[in-house]
C-alpha cells in the first residue's frame, strides 16, 4: 500500500534534505577548487593568456556558490520524491556529473591539462543534460533548478575553448614556478 505525504510533511522533507544536501555540494565544489588551487594566485594560470570575455575572477566564486546551492536543493527535491519513478536513476546520474563537475579543477588548475580539461568540461554538458532530463522526469522544479548550470557550463565550455587557443604551449605544462610570458 502507498502511503501519500501532505503538502507539509513533503516541504518538511524537501527542507531536511536540503540541510544535508546544499552544504555537501558546496562543500565539496568549494574543496575541488581549493585543492587545485584553482584561480588567480596560480602561478601556471597567472601567467595565461585571458580570453576577451573572461569575467572578473570574483564572478565565478559567486557564480558556483549560487550554481552548487540551486544543484543541492534540486538535488533534494529529487531524493524528497520517494516512490517516484526514475527517482534512483535521477540520484545516480546527479553523482556522475558532480564527480564530472569535481574533476574539472584539478584537471585544469591541477594539472594544467586545459585539453583534457576541454573534454572533461563537454562530458559535464552532456551528463547534465542527462541528470536534467532525468530530474524532469522525477520533479520539474529540479530540472529547473539545474538549467542555470547549464548555461553556465556552455559559456564555461567556450572559456576553455578560448584558454586552449590563446595557450596551445601551456596545455600540459608543468609548473615550475617561474612564468614568463612574451608579447610580440
Amino acid at each position: 500500500m502507498r502511503y501519500l505525504a501532505s503538502p507539509a510533511q513533503l516541504r518538511a522533507s524537501i527542507l531536511r534534505w536540503s540541510l544535508f544536501t546544499v552544504p555537501l555540494v558546496l562543500g565539496l565544489g568549494f574543496l575541488s577548487g581549493l585543492a587545485a588551487n584553482s584561480g588567480p594566485g596560480n602561478p601556471w594560470f597567472d601567467a595565461l593568456e585571458k580570453p576577451g570575455i573572461y569575467p572578473p575572477p570574483a564572478a565565478f566564486g559567486i557564480v558556483w556558490s549560487i550554481l552548487y546551492v540551486l544543484m543541492g536543493v534540486a538535488l533534494a527535491l529529487v531524493i524528497a520524491a520517494r516512490g517516484a519513478r526514475l527517482r534512483g536513476a535521477a540520484i545516480v546520474a546527479f553523482a556522475v556529473q558532480l564527480l564530472i563537475n569535481l574533476a574539472w579543477s584539478p584537471v585544469f588548475f591541477g594539472m594544467h591539462q586545459i585539453s583534457l580539461a576541454l573534454g572533461v568540461i563537454v562530458a559535464l554538458l552532456l551528463a547534465l543534460v542527462v541528470t536534467t532530463a532525468l530530474f524532469w522526469r522525477v520533479r520539474r522544479l529540479a530540472a529547473a533548478l539545474l538549467m542555470p548550470t547549464i548555461a553556465w557550463v556552455c559559456f564555461a565550455s567556450v572559456l576553455n575553448l578560448q584558454f586552449l587557443q590563446l595557450n596551445p604551449f601551456a596545455d600540459g605544462l608543468s609548473d615550475s614556478g617561474a612564468a614568463v610570458r612574451v608579447k610580440l
